[in-house]
């Protein structure tokens, strides 16, 4: 049976997590609060919408719908003016190497983010030939812990969604692997992503033995 790998883009690929909380921060700032890295937290995984939604309740702030699009737009043209000079050296250590593996074994490898950035993200840091299929932001109308985008990603790759193994750094998108009847690998705290089936703190951890035996059993 073939295998697919899915993997998620911020905080497994690259770290761009950092970029995303400054964008929010100055955001929460222009609007008279504070906006801390453990309630960064709660964003992992999670659409623009959402994590609007989520900064909003936080500062006890109301918008109507032409504000709410107003500073969605705004903050991802802030975040865009981070990533701008993105390369390489923010690709996550061992990533690559990984990457190569699949490539030369002929395994499917998909990327499946809630980012609407990700290919020109991919493009920057010079990975984009390494994916067969890109499902992003721009392709799901369901959020983490939906399935959609893996299962999306798996018609893509013409695997089977049991056939599939995600990597994932948030617990909604262990969730939504979960839900699609893929195998979960956590890239973090094994304490938050208690729900993966296996854990590591980054891919400086993980073998290519280990990804050998996932791709052949």
């Amino acid at each position: 049976m073939k295998k697919g790998i899915i993997f998620d883009l911020d905080g497994v690929i690259v770290d761009t997590a950092k970029y995303h909380y400054l964008a929010w921060k100055k955001l929460a700032n222009q609007l008279g609060f504070e906006f801390t890295k453990n309630q960064n937290e709660l964003f992992k995984g999670v659409s623009r919408k959402v994590c609007l939604e989520i900064l909003l309740e936080i500062g006890k702030v109301s918008a109507t719908k032409e504000q709410f699009d107003i500073w969605m737009i705004e903050k991802n043209l802030d975040y865009l003016k981070y990533i701008e000079n993105m390369d390489a050296s923010e690709i996550l250590p061992d990533v690559p190497k990984i990457l190569q593996f699949l490539k030369e074994n002929k395994i499917p490898i998909a990327l499946g983010s809630a980012s609407k950035n990700a290919r020109s993200i991919l493009e920057k840091v010079g990975l984009l030939p390494y994916f067969d299929a890109i499902v992003d932001g721009n392709n799901v109308t369901k959020a983490k812990p939906d399935p959609e985008v893996f299962l999306l990603a798996a018609k893509q790759l013409g695997v089977s969604a049991h056939d599939c193994v995600v990597f994932e750094d948030a617990v909604a998108g262990v969730e939504a692997a979960n839900a699609a009847k893929m195998i979960s690998i956590g890239i973090g705290d094994r304490n938050v992503l208690s729900e993966a089936q296996f854990n590591f703190k980054d891919f400086t951890e993980i073998s290519i033995q280990f990804i050998e035996v996932l791709i052949k059993n």
